[in-house]
């Protein structure tokens, strides 16, 4: 069977990586984000990037027909890459809808638009049971997520989405349209007056610390302080959809002293 697409793909974020592996299209992959952990048998690829910075000399000789990045924040390294000749493909996508456009768009793009469906529909019908979980919830807990500590910043649109879906009422729905983070940025007096029953914090490349948290001004009147690993939440692809919207379901289940259904739970091991 001929190939079709693009044979050496770099991938400068985790989410187009572990899309290509769920597609299995994995050999395409010739370069990868730094930050890359799903699959584990992604951290074997040369790792050629951070997210605002890359390797250029490297990707370069790494041949690759198509780098894939994510968003204005990979502007400039997008434009060096086309000014050495390289085709970029950068992705934008903010929303649940979003993410699962950009996976049936790169499911065609390397010839696996059938597997791209059914990996969509997958991904969709897990939704749909977290929200079925959720709607036995007696009460949907308000929620601060917290993406930076320094300023403090509320979560980006998808995060929101996933955790209305997980049974959750984000303090401030009206931020996510913010493409920026600092349109997201929150003073901690609001985040008190919006008064959450619940923090989660997951702060990009960095572990979250619960009690660093508690320990703010009027911070410790909060009932439930969690952290949840930026990799599997604040990667716009498969696996916020999946082990993310899982550990947030799992953690309102326990704020609204109900017990989620068996196939919500999540499959990594967690330290709450």
């Amino acid at each position: 069977m001929s190939i079709t697409g693009p044979r050496r793909i770099v991938c400068l974020t985790e989410e187009t990586t572990e899309t290509l592996y769920l597609l299995g299209e994995q050999d395409r992959v010739v370069g990868v984000s730094g930050f890359t952990c799903r699959p584990k048998d992604a951290r074997q690829k040369p790792k050629v990037s951070a997210f605002t910075s890359a390797k250029i000399d490297k990707i370069v000789e790494l041949r690759p027909d198509l780098v894939l990045g994510f968003s204005n924040l990979q502007a400039k390294i997008a434009e060096e890459l086309i000014r050495a000749g390289i085709n970029v493909l950068v992705f934008n996508q903010r929303s649940v809808e979003e993410i699962l456009e950009m996976i049936l768009m790169l499911a065609r793009i390397v010839g696996a638009e059938r597997v791209g469906l059914e990996l969509v529909g997958r991904l969709r019908r897990g939704l749909d049971r977290v929200a079925e979980s959720a709607a036995r919830f007696p009460r949907r807990p308000r929620v601060f997520f917290e993406e930076w500590p320094d300023p403090l910043i509320s979560g980006i649109r998808w995060v929101d989405e996933l955790l209305e879906i997980a049974g959750g009422e984000p303090v401030f729905p009206q931020l996510r349209e913010q493409h920026s983070a600092g349109g997201r940025i929150v003073e901690s007096a609001a985040v008190l007056a919006a008064n959450p029953e619940v923090v989660i914090a997951s702060w990009c490349g960095r572990k979250a610390n619960p009690e660093q948290i508690r320990r703010r001004e009027g911070w410790s009147r909060i009932p439930h302080i969690y952290e949840v690993k930026s990799t599997y939440i604040l990667q716009p692809g498969p696996a916020s959809l999946t082990e993310g919207v899982r550990q947030l379901h799992a953690i309102l289940a326990r704020v609204a002293g109900v017990e989620p259904l068996a196939e919500t739970a999540p499959e990594e091991a967690t330290t709450w």
